[in-house]
């Protein structure tokens, strides 16, 4: 049994993406394999500084009252200087709860309850600070757990954020990635190649399982959304960011339409776009033909969505993993992912043969995803065969039991060395 502490961003219940659902399934698992978590998390509203959520201790420091941004031009590079008064305030909030957290667990948890620690896995930069400090403290081994990269972040970035991934890669006995598209991209930044361990990310099939999902509901859903039953639903989930490429994919329909006219394009999810997107529809004469959901939908919800989808497309131009596209796998659909550059989604998605999952496109082109999308809506055989696959591939190669048990080779080879 290992005692592991993890430094992470996001932990129920502040969840704001994929880190935290990742990290709740992770540390669920791991206790239900023998092992003590203990987390340390950022505080939200009016979560408890200290509890145990799921068999797991949480720590979330409060940082809320105490703003140090004024005081960061004496400790942090210029370069965060200039980023704007919210920025400054948030890269603050990071770095004071990364110390607040790393503190209490050497002086408090560790000398004050005597409490034991056998390794320290912090996840990207948002949790590097404190895993260094932590695992120099008390002399444990980190891993550095790389779900992305400033680089496929946000372009050529911030300085100051690679460097803290750099140095926090450095510190690491190992690193731990999510896909193998990630571990080459690591490579090429010059992260040690010895080091990185490709560990894929999972999904709670039991949870998104079509099964559980009747027919009523399905018809519920599509006509709260205004689709009827002889039309298409075609369903993209995701930030409205230009990576994630929902502008592309509306730039797809007018030639989808013009062979499927009953298709429908739903989009679910906030972000920068959302004005673009609302103006790509007017200008392209879409507005009947796509639905825009901008918000957070709570999970069930989503659930329903991807039951009420024919076909579900991810058309990212950066993403190391792709959860929606394993979500939308396990509930039994086709998917269309982008699968250039780095995207995990291409090694989830099987694009041929007798396992087929959905197809490969280029996200770049609307052309391209308007090809594949087309070929699935018109031929119902192949989407049943590839929703079929798909949710196959998910309990054969995605289940969080796998992915527990593999994150804990990894922890234990870190251990051995």
């Amino acid at each position: 049994m290992m005692e592991i502490t993890f430094f992470v961003y996001e932990y129920p219940p502040y969840i704001v993406g994929g880190l935290g659902t990742y990290a709740e399934y992770l540390t669920r698992w791991l206790v239900r394999m023998g092992h003590d978590v203990t987390v340390f998390s950022m505080h939200a509203k009016n979560a408890p500084t200290r509890d145990v959520y799921m068999g797991v201790e949480v720590h979330r420091p409060i940082v809320e009252n105490i703003n140090i941004s004024l005081l960061l031009p004496m400790f942090i590079p210029e370069e965060i200087q200039r980023w704007s008064e919210e920025g400054r305030k948030f890269f603050g909030d990071v770095f004071l709860y990364n110390v607040l957290s790393a503190s209490k667990l050497v002086n408090d948890l560790v000398r004050n309850e005597s409490r034991k620690v056998d390794l320290i896995a912090s996840h990207d930069w948002l949790g590097s600070i404190g895993g260094i400090l932590s695992s120099r403290g008390l002399n444990k081994p980190l891993v550095f757990h790389v779900h992305s990269t400033e680089q496929g972040r946000t372009g050529d970035g911030s300085e100051t954020i690679k460097r803290l991934e750099r140095l926090a890669a450095e510190h690491a006995s190992r690193i731990i990635t999510v896909s193998y598209a990630m571990r080459d991209h690591l490579i090429s930044l010059g992260y040690d190649e010895k080091k990185i361990h490709v560990v894929y990310n999972g999904v709670d099939s039991e949870k998104y399982d079509p099964g559980r999902i009747s027919p009523e509901d399905v018809s519920n859903v599509r006509k709260s959304i205004s689709i009827n039953e002889d039309e298409y639903m075609i369903l993209f989930i995701g930030r409205l960011t230009w990576i994630k490429g929902a502008d592309t994919l509306i730039l797809a329909m007018p030639e989808i339409l013009s062979r499927v006219p009953k298709a429908k394009l739903v989009i679910v999810g906030v972000g920068e776009q959302e004005e673009l997107l609302r103006d790509n529809i007017q200008r392209l004469r879409l507005k009947d033909k796509v639905i825009l959901k901008n918000e957070f939908i709570p999970e069930d919800l989503r659930i329903k969505y991807y039951a009420a989808a024919d076909v579900c497309v991810f058309p990212s131009k950066y993403e190391p993993f792709g959860i929606v596209c394993t979500e939308a796998m396990s509930m039994g659909k086709p998917v269309v992912v982008g699968a250039r550059g780095v995207s995990g989604m291409r090694e989830q998605v099987i694009p041929s043969g007798p396992n087929q999952c959905g197809f490969h496109i280029n996200p770049y082109d609307p052309s391209d995803i308007a090809k594949f999308v087309i070929t699935l809506l018109q031929d119902e055989d192949l989407r049943r065969r590839c929703g079929l696959n798909a949710r196959k591939r998910v309990l054969d190669e995605f289940a969080w039991k796998n992915v527990a048990e593999n994150t804990v080779r990894v922890y234990e080879e870190a251990l051995r060395q």
